[in-house]
């Protein structure tokens, strides 16, 4: 290897590009059930909202509906295969545009909390599998 020399002035080379969130993609999938996860419980909360939060949380990507209302409609596509029920995640449609309800009991953090977990591996696999093929998309 070589010694790098310093360089007065020269402004960080490590700013990342903006990302734009596809439906089913792990890592925004990740991000919207994060947030899901900590959402008011037992009361319904706008899509519309949801986005807005991501967007504002995660300034260097960019979410829509489609992505938030996919990785909802999985959330509660693993709820029903778990629970055989509904009754734990609501999704519903109103005039002021698509909903998602969560119960309130004790049974919910822990799932969820596991639901992040195996999305988070997700990403790891994927990032490893990058590493591995020097950077090729698997």
């Amino acid at each position: 290897m070589f010694n790098l020399r310093d360089t007065p002035g020269l402004p960080p080379a490590d700013i990342a590009p903006p990302v734009i969130a596809e439906p089913g993609d792990p890592f925004a999938s990740l991000r919207v059930v994060h947030l899901v996860a900590r959402i008011p419980r037992g009361e319904p909360v706008r899509l519309r909202d949801i986005v807005d939060r991501l967007n504002a949380e995660h300034v260097d990507w960019s979410f829509s509906r489609p992505v938030v209302a996919t990785a909802v409609l999985q959330l509660q596509v693993n709820w029903m295969a778990d629970y055989r029920t509904v009754d734990g995640i609501r999704i519903a449609d109103d005039v002021s545009g698509g909903t998602i309800e969560i119960e309130d009991s004790h049974r919910v953090d822990p799932w969820i909390v596991r639901q992040v977990e195996r999305l988070a591996d997700a990403c790891l696999e994927r990032l490893r599998s990058f590493a591995l093929e020097e950077g090729a998309i698997p």
